[in-house]
């Protein structure tokens, strides 16, 4: 299974630890990592030539495509955040912020159609389960097939002093989700509601008179056909 995972800081904490967690249950791997900040872009500046002009033309292209390329190599893509105030990491939101242009709504990657998607986050006490979700949501727009959600309070400052009854509720569910994981492994399709918002979006494109880099995108990949 080829993973590509992408930390929402480059410390390896307490989601770090949960995220090697899930690792270890996947014996035949090829894994990618990224650290954020050290391989994340600048903060987007609203240029907007991603989604007018073309990915190539972002300012911070360079930072960008590599960490896409991975993304859309991979079988898993895993992504670990921390909580930090009630979400996720400013770095993970500032790759997240470059990668709109491969929204539904815009240009679609058709290889997200088949793959999973992990979402990994903790946090001492509230928030992680929050910000499971925001990640989570991203990936739903990318077209992810298929997304797990972790989001777990461990009750404790760091992962080897998790209470044991907490540790073992943790592994459990860890182990649930990996063999799911497993067992969809190159068999993940787009449920209900990616279909219902692909349908959506292609009403839109369509009748797309504004992007026009867009509606090529959605031409080329035949979409568009009645």
């Amino acid at each position: 299974m080829n993973i590509t995972i992408i930390y929402g800081q480059k410390h390896k904490g307490n989601t770090w630890r949960l995220a090697q967690l899930f690792l270890d249950q996947f014996e035949e791997k090829q894994i990618t990592e990224f650290y954020l900040p050290e391989s994340a872009p600048a903060y987007c500046s609203g240029c907007l030539n991603c989604i007018y002009k073309g990915e190539t033309l972002c300012p911070h292209a360079k930072a960008v495509q590599p960490i896409v390329n991975a993304l859309d190599e991979a079988d898993l893509i895993v992504m670990a955040s921390p909580c930090y105030v009630m979400n996720m990491t400013g770095q993970m939101k500032t790759l997240l912020d470059h990668l709109a242009y491969r929204y539904l709504s815009h240009r679609p990657e058709p290889s997200m159609f088949g793959k999973q998607g992990l979402v990994l986050s903790t946090a001492t006490g509230l928030g992680a389960r929050k910000t499971a979700k925001t990640i989570a949501g991203n990936l739903f727009f990318w077209g992810v097939a298929k997304i797990y959600r972790f989001g777990m309070p461990i009750g404790a400052a760091d992962f080897d002093h998790i209470p044991k009854k907490r540790m073992q509720k943790i592994t459990r569910k860890a182990n649930g989700i990996a063999r799911r994981i497993r067992k969809k492994d190159g068999r993940a399709r787009p449920g209900l509601k990616t279909r219902l918002m692909f349908s959506i979006m292609k009403l839109g494109q369509k009748n797309n008179d504004w992007n026009p880099r867009d509606r090529e995108h959605w031409v080329r990949q035949g979409w568009l056909k009645a």
